[in-house]
């Protein structure tokens, strides 16, 4: 990358530089790993094979497992096997591809579920035209809409940081390689770049949190003149959704939404967002969700019979 850069690699500072720590880190981050692609996985082959994929609930489901799993897979082996490690490096070219896959799968994730959100307004607000309003056509529609948006998101991204003139230092005090950190590194001035960072990143992440937290309180209102049974069956779902919402856009809406400094509780947040909510996100939308906890048990037990056979 010898055009206007002169850095051919970083090196990360990571979580923390202490050799007893980051043994833990290893550990705990391996376990918070497996957890979350086990998960991920198990719930995308469950709706895949089960009757369930028919019911576009279950099918936006199944693509945010999928989105989840690629997401926690984008950085996350690289911290275990950093954590091992004392000097941490990445190349130029590894960054740029980690920051588009962050924004890439990041962003898929918070279109997702905003496209989630309305899925469940038009079931619970409109329930006797949900079969001719969610079709599959508009289904797939969706999807391509949640892709299309934040392919465009991501490149935009690394446009404008891979022609940045970075002429070091070249020590990111961070894990991750992300748009901030990588700001810092630039010998002119980002402020104006930063302030797009905010716009494209943070303030999209607060228009959907906005979004979802306004379909929630339509979907509130709507379910006064419901009876009682179909009100429980509806706040099971719907709390579900709402936990899935804020603890993965609240996080970054704090990282996003703000000039392009660093503060110390940063890795902490960072975590929380690329790490606990994808592992999170399958034992919210399972653990709550009797089809999803059957279809999940007709699977084992058609493999168990399988394997006897």
């Amino acid at each position: 990358m010898e055009n206007r850069n002169n850095v051919t690699e970083f090196i990360l500072l990571g979580l923390t530089q202490n050799p007893k720590l980051q043994k833990v880190i290893f550990a705990v981050f391996l376990v918070i790993y497996i957890v979350s692609m086990v998960g991920n996985v198990l719930t995308l082959v469950t709706i895949t094979v089960s009757p369930l994929s028919g019911s576009p609930m279950y099918f936006f489901l199944a693509h945010l497992s999928f989105i989840d799993a690629c997401y926690s897979s984008v950085s996350n082996p690289k911290l275990i096997v950093d954590s091992l490690h004392e000097t941490k490096t990445s190349p130029f070219s590894e960054c740029m591809t980690q920051i588009f896959g962050e924004h890439l799968f990041g962003g898929a994730d918070v279109i997702l579920l905003t496209v989630m959100a309305y899925d469940r307004y038009v079931a619970i607000c409109k329930p006797l035209h949900y079969t001719t309003m969610m079709n599959r056509r508009l289904c797939w529609l969706l999807i391509g809409v949640v892709w299309a948006g934040r392919v465009l998101h991501a490149a935009i991204q690394i446009l404008f940081i891979f022609r940045l003139p970075s002429c070091g230092p070249d020590v990111i005090d961070h894990f991750l390689r992300d748009l901030t950190p990588v700001l810092n590194l630039a010998c002119t001035d980002t402020h104006t770049l930063g302030l797009f960072v905010a716009a494209n990143s943070g303030f999209l992440c607060l228009l959907n949190f906005l979004l979802l937290l306004g379909s929630y309180v339509v979907i509130a209102c709507s379910l006064r003149t419901h009876s009682w049974e179909v009100r429980r069956k509806a706040r099971s779902t719907c709390v579900s959704h709402i936990t899935a919402v804020i603890i993965f856009l609240v996080p970054c809406i704090f990282v996003y939404l703000r000039p392009a400094t660093t503060l110390p509780i940063d890795k902490a947040v960072t975590v929380f967002y690329t790490m606990i909510t994808p592992m999170l996100n399958p034992l919210i939308y399972t653990l709550r969700n009797a089809q999803m906890k059957n279809a999940i048990r007709n699977l084992c037990n058609r493999k168990v019979i399988s394997g006897d056979g």
